[in-house]
């Protein structure tokens, strides 16, 4: 009898399995909803397509940002992995009034059909700087996982100008010289909206009033240009996924300056907007910068509990 009653006690007190990956319905939505939302999001979490046996999802990861942090590399590298399935443009569904109006039944016509296995993902750099998307974003999925990739303020701000200078030069525009943008009668010019943007504790505190900080992971952009692998490891782990991007899936390409991709013997680089050469500021115009982001970066270390070699 005694034998018998410790076999039951050890059968209730064994630990419970945690599944390596999340099965299906584990991955289908637990949302918390507004009101407005709430028939909609049920009626149109998915949209199948019974001829191949794949279906719309809304997102189950979503890259927020930050614009010129490195998103498009961190996209392309997640989907070297089967189990991902990304959009193919930036939908702006939620920090655009004009797409937003247009309900979660046109978002989710914006995603990619995809396997029953597969996360969707979807990215739209300028969502992590707007002030209405975190909560617009909790209304759908209260337990999306978000991806963040950020990388040195300063360098951030000098990408962001080359992108907005190379627009113009290819529409036969000119564009002020990146000195007359960050300074402002003989200081630097703190409503110049690039150097706003790499502003990122204030954002960042937006976004811990809706998510928790385990549903957010925070790639390091400087990091993920230099040595790729390791840092998407991270994020593998993160998103539970199998470990399948490797070492192999990366080389350097010296005619570029930076890491290409290989997926399955196909080789490719990204775009030849990616990469270009940032403009170079004077000596005391870096250390009026750096003097503006010491105190904000050292504040988001704090909040994030993460420190990053920012100068």
């Amino acid at each position: 009898m005694a034998t018998f009653v410790l076999g039951v006690c050890l059968l209730f007190s064994r630990p419970q399995l945690t599944a390596s990956r999340p099965t299906l319905s584990e991955k289908n939505y637990m949302f918390s909803v507004s009101p407005a939302n709430e028939e909609e999001i049920k009626n149109e979490s998915t949209r199948h397509d019974y001829k191949n046996g794949t279906s719309q999802y809304l997102p189950h990861i979503i890259i927020i940002g930050v614009r010129k942090g490195g998103t498009r590399a961190l996209l392309e590298m997640l989907s070297l992995h089967s189990d991902i399935s990304a959009a193919e443009s930036e939908i702006h569904f939620f920090d655009s009034e004009d797409q937003y109006k247009r309900g979660l039944s046109w978002y989710l016509g914006q995603m990619p059909f995809s396997y029953s296995h597969q996360f969707t993902v979807e990215k739209t750099p300028a969502y992590f700087t707007s002030n209405i998307v975190p909560e617009r974003i909790y209304n759908m999925n209260s337990t999306i996982r978000l991806l963040l990739i950020l990388r040195d303020p300063i360098e951030r701000v000098l990408s962001d100008y080359t992108q907005v200078f190379y627009n113009h030069k290819q529409k036969n525009k000119t564009y002020p010289p990146v000195e007359d943008l960050l300074l402002k009668n003989g200081e630097l010019n703190t409503d110049y909206k690039a150097i706003n943007r790499s502003l990122y504790y204030s954002f960042m505190e937006n976004w811990l009033t809706y998510f928790p900080l385990k549903n957010i992971h925070i790639v390091d952009g400087d990091r993920l240009i230099k040595e790729p692998f390791p840092e998407m490891q991270k994020v593998e782990r993160f998103l539970n996924l199998s470990p399948q991007i490797n070492a192999s899936n990366f080389y350097f390409n010296k005619t570029k300056g930076f890491y290409c991709l290989r997926d399955g013997g196909r080789d490719r680089c990204l775009h030849e907007s990616k990469g270009r050469a940032h403009p170079q500021i004077k000596p005391y115009l870096l250390g009026k910068l750096r003097d503006y982001f010491d105190e904000p970066n050292k504040k988001f270390f704090e909040l994030v509990g993460q420190k990053f070699d920012w100068l």
